[in-house]
C-alpha cells in the first residue's frame, strides 16, 4: 500500500520503518529538513519537507493516489487537518493521534464527523495497558483478545515453581487446567514451543487462555493474584492521569508525585480522590516519607527514561512493590530486561502496534482480517487474532492435517462466545476467531499461517 506518514517525530519514525520493513511505499511529511532527509536515506523512502496540513504539500507526497495517511505530528489540531485534507483531496483512509484530554471526550463525534478510520491516544492507551497489568500483578504483560474473553499473560517461572520441569503437554493432566504456553523466553532466544518442549526456572512464558482459567492457574501454584490495593505513581504526566482515573473506578487507591506545583493543582481539581504531592521523587527522603516500602505498585512515569529506571530500581530495593517503568527508547531492550524493572512501557511501541493492526486489516478487506495484533516479545513474536469469513482454506481441517508454518501455533479459538484450547482433532469453522502467535512477521489473513 502507498502510505504518507505526517510527522518524523519517534512514532512516524518507528511506523515509517516497521511498515517499510513490510513492504508498503511509504512518504514521509515534516517540517525539519534535516530529520525528514534522515529518516528517508536510512529507510530509503520519500521524503517531503513542509506543513503536512498544507494542500500543495500533501498533493506533492501524492495524497491523491494515497491508500491511508497517518498524521502523528506534536499537534492534536494538526493531525486533524492533516486527515481532513487527506479525505478531501484523496479520498484514502486516514489515522489520527489525538492526546489531549479535552478531546478524548469528544472522539466519537470528531471520528466520525472527519471520517476518520482511526484515531489512538498513546497516553490512554498506554494507561490502560498499566491497569490491565495491575490488575494481574504476578504477569509481566497482558495482552487481549476476543473483546477481553482471551489474554496472553507473560509470567516468570521461579525456582520453587510447579511448572519448572514440566512439558507443555503436561501441564492440561498435571495441573488439571486447560491453558496453552505459546511462546518461551531463554535467555537471549524465543521459541514457540511444541508439546514436548520442556520448561526451565527463570523462563519466561506467555500463556493464553480465558481469564477466568489463568486465575484458576495461578491459585493452583499458590501465586497471589489479587488486584493492588494501592499504587505510588512518579510524574504527573497524560499517563498519571488516565492511569489514576482507571485505578480509581477500580477501587485502587493513588498517590501521584510531581514536583511542578502547578500541575498539581491541576490533577487535584480533575482527581479529587487522588493524594497529589507536590515534591521531587528523585530526592530519595521524599519517596521514604511518603511510605514507599509498604506499596503494592509503583508506576514511573516522567519524561525521562533515565530517571524512570533508577525510580523503579530504588523502589525494587525497598519495598515488594509490583513494578512499572515507562520507557520511551527502546534500544537498550536487553540491557533493560536484564535490570528486571518490572513491567517496561512503550506509548510509542503501543500506538505502532494499534496502527499496523489497521494496515493489517486494510491489506484484505474480504478474507479473513487481523482484528487485533499485539507483538508480546518486543519485534520477534507477534499474536494476531483473525475473523475467520466463508472463503477460507482453512475451514474442516483438523489441526493435525494442518500444514503450518515454521515457529507458528494456533493458540486459542473463539466460538459463539466460548473459549477453545485447541488439540489436534479440532477444526476451524466459519465465524471463528483464530488467535495464532509466531515468529513469522507481517501476516495480514488466516490462510497466510499455511506453509
Amino acid at each position: 500500500m502507498k502510505i504518507i506518514i505526517a510527522g518524523c517525530g519517534k512514532v512516524g519514525t518507528t511506523l515509517a520503518e516497521t511498515l517499510n520493513d513490510e513492504g508498503h511505499d511509504i512518504t514521509m511529511i515534516d517540517l525539519n529538513s534535516k530529520v525528514v532527509q534522515n529518516v528517508a536515506n536510512s529507510l530509503d523512502i520519500m521524503g517531503v519537507e513542509g506543513n503536512a496540513g498544507s494542500y500543495s504539500v500533501q498533493m506533492e507526497a501524492g495524497i491523491e493516489s494515497a491508500d491511508l495517511l497517518i498524521a502523528v505530528t506534536n499537534s492534536d489540531e494538526l493531525n486533524l487537518l492533516c486527515c481532513l485534507i487527506a479525505k478531501k483531496a484523496g479520498g484514502c483512509d486516514t489515522i489520527a493521534r489525538v492526546r489531549n484530554p479535552i478531546y478524548n471526550k469528544e472522539i466519537g463525534f470528531i471520528k466520525k464527523e472527519l471520517g476518520l478510520s482511526l484515531v489512538i491516544n498513546p497516553e490512554l492507551a498506554a494507561a490502560t495497558e498499566i491497569a490491565r497489568i495491575l490488575r494481574f500483578p504476578m504477569a509481566n504483560k497482558i495482552d487481549s483478545f476476543a473483546k477481553g474473553r482471551v489474554e496472553i499473560l507473560k509470567y516468570y517461572i521461579e525456582e520453587s515453581s510447579e511448572l519448572a520441569g514440566l512439558k507443555v503437554m503436561d501441564i492440561l493432566q498435571k495441573l488439571r487446567c486447560d491453558v496453552l504456553v505459546c511462546a518461551v523466553e531463554r535467555g537471549d532466544d524465543v521459541v514457540i514451543p511444541n508439546g514436548t518442549f520442556r520448561l526451565e526456572a527463570r523462563d519466561t512464558i506467555s500463556i493464553a487462555a480465558s481469564p477466568g482459567n489463568l486465575n484458576t492457574l495461578f491459585k493452583i501454584l499458590g501465586v497471589d493474584i489479587r488486584r493492588v490495593k494501592n499504587t505510588m505513581i512518579i510524574g504527573g504526566s497524560k499517563i498519571a492521569y488516565y492511569l489514576s482515573r482507571q485505578l480509581l473506578e477500580m477501587g485502587i487507591s493513588v498517590k501521584i508525585i510531581e514536583k511542578d506545583n502547578r500541575r498539581c493543582e491541576e490533577l487535584s481539581e480533575l482527581l479529587p480522590k487522588a493524594i497529589i504531592i507536590n515534591g521531587d521523587a528523585t530526592d530519595q527522603e521524599v519517596l521514604m516519607e511518603e511510605d514507599i516500602s509498604h506499596v503494592e505498585s509503583f508506576a514511573a512515569l516522567t519524561d525521562f527514561d533515565e530517571e524512570n529506571i533508577m525510580l523503579s530500581l530504588f523502589a525494587k530495593s525497598v519495598s515488594k512493590a509490583k513494578l512499572v517503568t515507562k520507557v520511551k527508547r527502546m534500544t537498550f531492550e536487553h540491557v533493560i530486561s536484564i535490570l528486571n524493572i518490572g513491567s517496561v512501557i512503550s506509548p510509542k511501541h503501543i500506538t505502532a502496534n494499534y496502527i499496523l493492526q489497521h494496515v493489517r486489516a486494510m491489506q484484505n478487506t474480504v478474507g479473513s482480517n487481523v482484528e487485533t495484533l499485539h507483538k508480546i516479545i518486543g519485534d520477534k513474536v507477534e499474536a494476531l487474532e483473525f475473523y475467520v469469513r466463508e472463503k477460507s482454506p482453512i475451514i474442516g481441517i483438523p489441526l493435525e492435517n494442518m500444514i503450518l508454518k515454521k515457529n507458528l501455533l494456533i493458540t486459542c479459538i473463539t466460538r459463539n462466545g466460548s473459549v477453545i484450547i485447541p488439540r489436534g482433532q479440532d477444526m476451524i469453522k466459519v465465524g471463528d476467531g483464530v488467535i495464532v502467535v509466531t515468529t513469522n512477521i507481517g501476516l495480514s489473513d488466516i490462510k497466510d499461517i499455511l506453509e
